[in-house]
């Protein structure tokens, strides 16, 4: 009996949206009704709107710009997040206690909340002569949004990073109880609404501003990728690519993430899209339900760290570093890298170990017919890199980016395209280049729009005149706006938050007394540790440099168990990264290890947001499912110990030479292959505990940068090599291995 065919197309927009609201607890929307509806659809779509244009046609004033973007986060995430549990299951009705199905008082709240934000852009001009001696007026609408702040941060995304906030607030104002090092001058109330509300150190910062500048654009050009094919289409690739070899669907999820990962930073997203199609597909092969899942969370948690585009924090390091979007490109590609082909490694032991078949010709997509129907959809991808890499900006960059993605799903098809789709493709193309390239000097502004105005006229005249069609039609891109704001609404009141965390550290100065805590503590790890490490194989100051980042990555693992990465990222930098700077870190390098070990924790249990949206689509245990995806991905756990001793991985960092990326690299290879091997228990037969011992040994002194320790860790591969060969040999012979 013929086995039932794997399905090789994601399913429809609707159906990938509702998995992630099953899934993702940031996507999951109260239901409401007529007006209510509309109306949040509109503001979602305006939010979108509103982003979309300033990136394209000029930003407003900082503090306005951010003002807007917050004041319609904060404002409808009171509409489209329920207070509770209990209070999303109950049934939906219109009435005058709840218009549309929206409590009132949640409109009220949202209402509040957008005029204490509104407020700061209205009196601006006036703050410079009232900072540092807040009216009463200024202390009730800064409390309104502390407290509307911290409440909508918990509907979006549960309760650990508003008592954060809340345990920062209290140290803030009650310095004077706390003991020792710890102990300040303490702040009241109002002067604490006035560092937090009046001033661009709390809620107003960099992390705020990086959301409505950078962050918002990419989430939303992910959005418009996806609906017009393109993930579709490097599903299809990787397939093509991997799908027929052993475990083949195992490793189409590895190649399928990757390519996926450069259009989404979000691991839920990315284990929620390219899993259901290949947890299932894994799951028939022969994989276990738990590692079916592991595969997909390990390798979707890639996507934040995936080039060109990045989680949040990558925008996020751009601010704090002062350095070029183009920079963190760059330092980002090989350690991405590592990360995947440690996965790669150990699915395709698991594979050779069970004997797992890879997809047959009837099961795999056609990549030929794939490629000449999606074609056009790497078009904005192309386009948005070039940009990247030209040194313009990157909200220009995603501009171009979403405007390109309409363009090809309003004026191609997915097969059967006329010259009339080409040659609209191409016109309208080439006035995006021009808008994109061409410095008009001061009426740039006004030439774009100009342009953009023409775009639109010769589309619409296409539409109407012309008969042409497109593979996408407008409510999809209305769809796309909506979600695409809907995606943003959790980051944005988790950056507005972490502004609170960044006041109370700047206001108190406990992050340099956390430093000093911190290095205080590395110093007597390492005077043990001299105590065990023979002298000669590592200095004092390397120990003690390893102490501390052993205690920062820890430190990172914990905190990401309850918070986003984005807001893990930004509270370890300004507590924990000037620690390791003091230490000799380079800062781009330290920001990296930060970076690396907040993503670490979508797979980290006991909160693992990736393992469980994975185990949930594989019907397996979701502890199990984590700490199957933790191995997995234990590449991503010493590949930043290896960039921050050899920084010449990260390619851009100072110093870099050939000779010491070259070291490190082929090292670094070896080193996950062994550990790889070791972890399955499994390299060309079933291997030994001896053999598992000595791999786990040589892969650190592989992975350890320079030559002698690679050249040593290479040696101790050899009596495992020599067992494994004589033993795959006798195999081959039908003979038992020896």
């Amino acid at each position: 009996m013929t086995a039932p065919a794997i399905p090789t197309a994601l399913p429809d927009d609707k159906t990938l949206l509702e998995l992630e609201e099953k899934f993702d607890p940031e996507m999951r929307f109260r239901p409401s009704v007529p007006p209510a509806t509309q109306i949040i659809k509109w503001l979602l779509v305006a939010l979108s709107c509103f982003h979309y244009y300033t990136a394209g046609f000029g930003l407003l004033q900082e503090v306005t710009h951010r003002g807007v973007h917050l004041a319609f986060v904060l404002g409808l995430i009171f509409l489209v997040f329920s207070a509770s549990k209990k209070a999303q299951a109950e049934p939906v009705a219109h009435s005058w206690a709840s218009p549309g199905g929206v409590p009132l008082v949640d409109w009220l709240l949202g209402l509040a909340c957008a005029a204490s934000v509104l407020y700061i852009p209205m009196v601006f001009s006036d703050l410079a002569f009232r900072v540092g001696n807040p009216s009463n007026v200024d202390v009730l609408f800064g409390s309104v949004l502390i407290i509307t702040l911290l409440e909508a941060t918990r509907r979006s995304m549960g309760w650990p990073l508003p008592l954060i906030a809340i345990g920062f607030s209290i140290y803030a104002l009650a310095g004077p109880m706390f003991p020792g090092l710890l102990k300040h001058a303490g702040a009241s109330w109002s002067q604490l609404v006035n560092h937090q509300y009046l001033t661009s150190q709390g809620i107003y910062g960099v992390a705020v501003g990086v959301v409505a500048t950078y962050v918002f654009h990419f989430v939303l050009f992910g959005v418009m990728a996806t609906r017009i094919g393109l993930g579709q289409l490097f599903l299809d690739m990787a397939s093509s690519v991997a799908g027929r070899y052993a475990g083949g669907p195992a490793k189409v999820s590895v190649f399928g993430s990757a390519m996926f990962g450069m259009l989404s930073g979000s691991s839920v997203a990315n284990a929620v899209t390219v899993g259901s199609l290949t947890i299932p597909a894994m799951i028939r092969v022969g994989y276990k339900r738990e590692f079916a899942g592991a595969v997909e969370a390990a390798a979707s948690t890639g996507g934040q760290i995936t080039p060109p585009v990045l989680g949040a924090a990558a925008f996020l390091m751009v601010e704090f570093l002062n350095v070029s979007y183009q920079t963190i490109i760059a330092a980002a590609i090989v350690p991405a890298f590592m990360h995947f082909f440690g996965v790669f490694m150990q699915v395709h032991f698991e594979a050779k170990r069970h004997g797992l078949r890879g997809l047959t010709d009837e099961e795999m997509p056609k990549l030929r017919e794939s490629l000449r129907q999606r074609w056009p959809t790497l078009i904005p991808l192309v386009l948005m890199i070039w940009i990247l890499v030209s040194g313009r900006t990157p909200y220009l960059a995603a501009f171009v980016g979403i405007t390109s993605c309409a363009i090809v799903g309003l004026s191609t098809l997915m097969q059967g395209n006329t010259a009339r789709n080409w040659g609209l493709l191409a016109v309208l193309h080439g006035i995006l280049v021009a808008m994109a390239f061409v410095d008009w000097g001061t009426q740039t502004e006004w030439i774009r729009l100009g342009l953009f105005a023409a775009g639109g006229l010769v589309l619409g005249a296409a539409a109407l005149l012309g008969g042409v069609r497109g593979r996408i039609g407008y409510p999809v891109i209305g769809e796309a706006l909506e979600t695409g704001a809907k995606y943003a609404l959790a980051v944005g009141a988790a950056a507005a938050t972490v502004g609170l965390v960044i006041g109370v550290v700047t206001l108190t100065g406990v992050g340099f007394k956390v430093s000093y805590i911190i290095t205080s503590a590395a110093q007597s790890i390492s005077q043990v540790l001299s105590v065990i490490v023979p002298a000669g194989l590592a200095s004092q100051q390397g120990m003690t440099l390893f102490a501390a980042l052993v205690m920062t990555g820890m430190v990172c693992i914990l905190m990401g168990c309850g918070i986003p990465t984005t807001a893990n990222y930004i509270i370890m930098v300004t507590v924990a990264a000037p620690t390791l700077v003091q230490l000799g870190v380079e800062p781009l390098v330290a920001h990296f290890f930060v970076f690396y070990y907040g993503v670490l924790a979508d797979i980290t249990p006991p909160v693992a947001l990736a393992a469980y949206a994975a185990a949930g689509m594989a019907g397996g245990d979701p502890f199990k499912t984590g700490n199957t995806a933790f191995r997995l991905g234990l590449a991503k756990v010493l590949v930043p110990f290896v960039f921050v001793f050899s920084p010449s991985l990260l390619l851009v960092a100072k110093g870099f030479t050939w000779y010491d990326f070259a070291v490190t690299f082929t090292g670094c290879v070896l080193g996950i292959t062994v550990l790889a091997a070791a972890l399955s228990r499994f390299a060309l037969v079933e291997m030994s505990r001896w053999e598992q011992a000595l791999c786990v040994l040589a892969a650190l002194l592989l992975i350890a940068p320079g030559l002698t320790p690679t050249l040593l860790g290479a040696a101790l591969c050899v009596p495992m090599l020599l067992r494994q060969i004589t033993a795959w040999r006798a195999a081959q012979r039908g003979l038992a291995p020896a």
